[in-house]
């Protein structure tokens, strides 16, 4: 189904009374947070330990930006860490609380959010004019700009991108808990924003589009679908930026040595833009990039960029060589892309690519013991990467950090009219509450190769069931009550059209073939990857400098002496020579989806385990 139509049309019907969650009148394929329920396994663990996490937070050292720029008085301390991008963090801090709330129903955490946003509302009201934002001496910098010195903006840290936090973290208050309040300040920070740009040229517009926004043009659009106001939609359309809209709508890639990052957030917008308005430019702009960055620009485990910038060609050899890897951020943000495409155009090929970069980049940022945030992957051979910690280390990565692990039910199924998509492999439990029906996932994927789903229903009950048969999968079976049926090819969807009754049971059989894929233009470096799962081998636990990140500007980056790539593991072998030795993996007794390969490296590393990447910390 296309949703763009829908909502255009329907845009206005948003704000007005419904049974639908907010989370589903803004995105009308999926299902709230709250009726997707984690069980036991690897996700269900990172959002429980993330939930920890995030109460150890001082809630008001995150405010006191907020309230000085206010003129009241803070309750707390500002972090010391990356000042002068004050408040950036309290803004993620705001949508995670909202997300985990949703997800989990923890008090705790919409005791939190209450406090934030009936904080952030004094903020507003002392302000006078709409704005909430910690930025320093904010005031003087958006009236400059107002008056149409936009050039300022260099003169201070990324501030758009700094309060794009606020407006998403507000927005999200709404979308995942319903909060009223929330949404009557986002609405009012979006007038203000209007406000300050108003007086501004086009010209004026694409020189203060050149510093880091964030991703200001979705929020606005997602205030016209909150609306049917259509100043929010054009508001939008001015945070476009036409040096990347016009390039990638004409299907010229010119991302080399940009900062990736500025650039991804962008084009969240322009998808948002594109299904709401049906605005063909966009469209354009959207599937352009995400074509180009997943296709071109990614490595194995789902994440881009080196040093936070896009490799030329010429250049994708720094991904071995240097420390700074690909950085979580962007590849949240390349999840939010895919899942709006994955709206417009519900086809496998976006599910595959989450599926990538979920199991393999995305779960491994979180250390599994005592959960801390990972900002860059290096994929250096025999690196590591560095950890933050609570009240410290308020990186970029730390804010998204906040927020991913409690995402995970967000996208293993979502729903257009009667039927019903399965696109992820996870142990959950589904009340699809407007059919009158429970579905419940029981897997241990990728451990084992196979997920049963369950159908409890309240009388019968006629849908389609939608289960992603993935790219990697060429043999995929499914079994209705022990009766195989016909499967679809590889990369689509199987669709069961039937009338379903309670206790009907379906088995997948998902075998995983073993590939190696190769660093972009650098063909001597491969990783090895069973199904969609990126394998990798432990190496060493020495000169691990700066493994929990401090308060120090750069502790973000893994700062311990670089291994010598002559003296890490060498694969022996063509191309296909490796693929026959991956070929007769030997399982290790004990430990699920562990592998020793015979042959496979040199003598001295003849011992190495192959296990998921995303487990090795």
């Amino acid at each position: 189904m296309n949703y763009r139509h829908f909502l255009a049309a329907g845009a206005m019907l948003l704000a007005a009374m419904s049974p639908l969650s907010a989370q589903q009148r803004l995105y009308p394929n999926e299902f709230s947070l709250s009726d997707v329920q984690l069980l036991d396994g690897p996700f269900k663990h990172a959002c429980d330990l993330n939930v920890d996490v995030l109460l150890q937070y001082d809630v008001d050292r995150l405010l006191a930006p907020f309230l000085k720029e206010a003129g009241l008085q803070p309750k707390g301390e500002l972090f010391p860490n990356w000042e002068g991008l004050d408040g950036h963090v309290g803004g993620h801090y705001l949508s995670a609380l909202a997300i985990h709330y949703a997800a989990t129903g923890n008090e705790k955490l919409k005791s939190r959010m209450d406090y934030m946003i009936s904080e952030l509302k004094r903020c507003q009201d002392a302000n006078g004019n709409g704005y909430i934002g910690g930025v320093p001496n904010g005031a003087k910098l958006w009236k400059e700009i107002h008056d149409g010195n936009v050039g300022i903006v260099w003169k201070y840290w990324v501030p758009w991108y700094n309060v794009h936090k606020t407006y998403a973290g507000l927005r999200d208050a709404w979308v995942y808990t319903g909060d009223k309040q929330a949404r009557d300040m986002f609405l009012k920070l979006c007038d203000w924003g209007i406000d300050v740009i108003a007086p501004l040229d086009d010209k004026q517009m694409e020189a203060m589009l050149d510093n880091e926004f964030g991703g200001m043009d979705e929020v606005y659009a997602d205030a016209y679908a909150m609306t049917g106001d259509k100043r929010y939609l054009d508001a939008a359309k001015r945070f476009a930026h036409h040096w990347l809209l016009d390039s990638m709508a004409a299907g010229v890639d010119n991302l080399d040595n940009k900062h990736a990052n500025t650039q991804v957030p962008k084009v969240v917008g322009y998808q948002r833009i594109a299904e709401l308005d049906g605005d063909k430019t966009f469209d354009s702009a959207a599937r352009f990039f995400w074509n180009t960055v997943v296709h071109d620009r990614s490595l194995s485990i789902g994440g881009n960029s080196r040093r936070e910038h896009f490799a030329s060609a010429a250049d994708c050899k720094s991904y071995a060589d240097d420390r700074e890897g690909p950085e979580s951020c962007n590849t949240n943000n390349m999840l939010k892309l895919t899942e709006g495409l994955f709206r417009m155009s519900p086809t496998a090929e976006y599910a595959d690519f989450y599926e990538r970069a979920l199991f393999n980049h995305i779960l491994s940022t979180q250390h599994p013991e005592h959960g801390g945030y990972v900002y860059f992957t290096s994929a250096r051979p025999g690196h590591y990467r560095v950890y933050s910690q609570p009240n410290s280390a308020m990186w970029c990565c730390v804010g998204t950090g906040m927020e991913n692990h409690g995402k995970y039910g967000q996208f293993i199924y979502t729903h257009s009219g009667d039927s019903l998509q399965v696109n992820l492999f996870i142990a959950s439990r589904l009340n699809w509450r407007d059919k009158g029906v429970t579905l419940t996932q029981s897997t241990s994927f990728p451990d084992s190769e196979s997920s049963r789903l369950v159908v409890n229903t309240r009388g019968k009950k006629k849908f389609k069931l939608q289960l992603r048969h993935p790219g990697w999968c060429e043999g995929m079976t499914v079994k209705v009550n022990g009766k195989e049926i016909a499967a679809s090819p590889a990369q689509s969807y199987v669709t069961i059209d039937r009338t379903w009754r309670d206790g009907d049971v379906v088995e997948l059989s998902l075998p995983m073939a073993v590939t190696v894929e190769e660093i972009p233009n650098v063909p001597d470096y491969i990783s090895i990857v069973r199904g969609p799962i990126v394998m990798g081998a432990r190496y060493s636990t020495e000169n691990l400098d700066g493994l929990v990140g401090d308060d120090g500007r750069w502790a973000h980056i893994a700062s311990g002496p670089l291994v010598s790539v002559f003296d890490t593991p060498l694969l022996i072998g063509t191309r296909d020579e490796i693929l026959k030795k991956l070929n007769n993996m030997k399982p290790v007794e004990g430990k699920p989806m562990t592998y020793t390969v015979p042959g496979l490296f040199d003598a001295k590393y003849a011992s190495l385990e192959l296990e998921p990447f995303a487990r090795i910390h």
